[in-house]
């Protein structure tokens, strides 16, 4: 849903080949409903009065919001695959390529989920780290008490790739004798999930369009311990190789030198100049009333 006209977001739809229903609430109405008008932009600057704080609203059968999602910057958008994931309470794992290391004992992979496995600038993405133990094996939590090493897991990549904290799976409580407070443990597959986001440092505008890659650097410390003798720690070093999807822009006016590879096929200059006129038009009706 948005505050452009229904002109502009079928020409869009047709453009970008959506299938599903874009809603238009050109008075923001609905937006002002939700509590999302976004209050920093005043009724006098036109045409961007009236926008949204930029979010999703998970709703059930039932019309409740059940989860919402609103992001760390403006520019930062949740991916589908994520708002599907929560909706089915579990992470659909699609093609992306995984990078693994480890033995018949503890198996660590990583793997970037949504999007086939690509960045774009604006959609957050999910970096999986995947330690798959063997029966009887557990890895830790923090806080552990000295001489034991909990699990760890450090990301680095090039300027604009930015990793945000895991989500991380519930631990079970292990009590162990000689300990006043039971440790963190995980066992069986767990996935630590890390929300991972790209900006406009990897994407110039007058950067060739072809598809690049960039590569992210992994660290992934543990140790696994059974009900009698613990495994020596280790630590993991994982070189993944990620592709930068290609940057999307309109085609306003001004923007000539944009590769035309890289441009939305509509005509957003005419539906910009309309939205700008609606606007222009509303705010002289309210000086009025006043």
């Amino acid at each position: 849903m948005s505050y452009d006209d229904r002109e502009a977001l079928a020409a869009y739809a047709q453009a970008r080949g959506i299938g599903f229903p874009l809603l238009s609430d050109p008075d923001s109405a609905v937006i002002r409903r939700y509590g999302i008008l976004n209050t920093l932009i005043d009724e006098r600057d036109t045409p961007f009065f009236g926008i949204p704080n930029p979010g999703t609203y998970l709703v059930d059968e039932s019309g409740v919001i059940v989860e919402k999602f609103f992001p760390r910057h403006i520019a930062m958008r949740e991916s589908a695959d994520t708002l599907l994931d929560s909706a089915l309470g579990e992470l659909l794992m699609g093609e992306a390529s995984s990078v693994d290391a480890g033995d018949e004992d503890i198996r660590v992979e990583a793997f970037l989920h949504g999007g086939g496995g690509t960045l774009k600038a604006g959609p957050m993405r999910r970096l999986v780290v995947r330690f798959t133990l063997r029966d009887g094996l557990h890895i830790y939590g923090e806080p552990v008490p000295d001489g034991m090493v909990a699990t760890t897991v450090h990301v680095t990549g090039p300027k604009g790739f930015h990793a945000f904290e895991p989500v991380l799976p519930p631990t079970e409580p292990l009590t162990l004798p000689g300990l006043e407070a039971p440790l963190h443990v995980w066992s069986g597959t767990v996935d630590w999930v890390i929300p991972v986001y790209a900006d406009a440092d990897l994407f110039p505008i007058d950067d060739e369009p072809a598809q690049r890659e960039i590569e992210l650097e992994l660290a992934v410390r543990y140790q696994a311990c059974d009900d009698k003798i613990c495994l020596v720690p280790r630590t993991e070093q994982l070189s993944m190789r990620i592709p930068l999807g290609g940057l999307e822009v309109p085609s306003l006016m001004g923007m000539g030198e944009v590769d035309q590879n890289r441009a939305v096929e509509m005509d957003s200059a005419k539906y910009f100049a309309q939205l700008n006129a609606r606007q222009t038009a509303a705010r002289g009706s309210r000086d009025t009333e006043l």
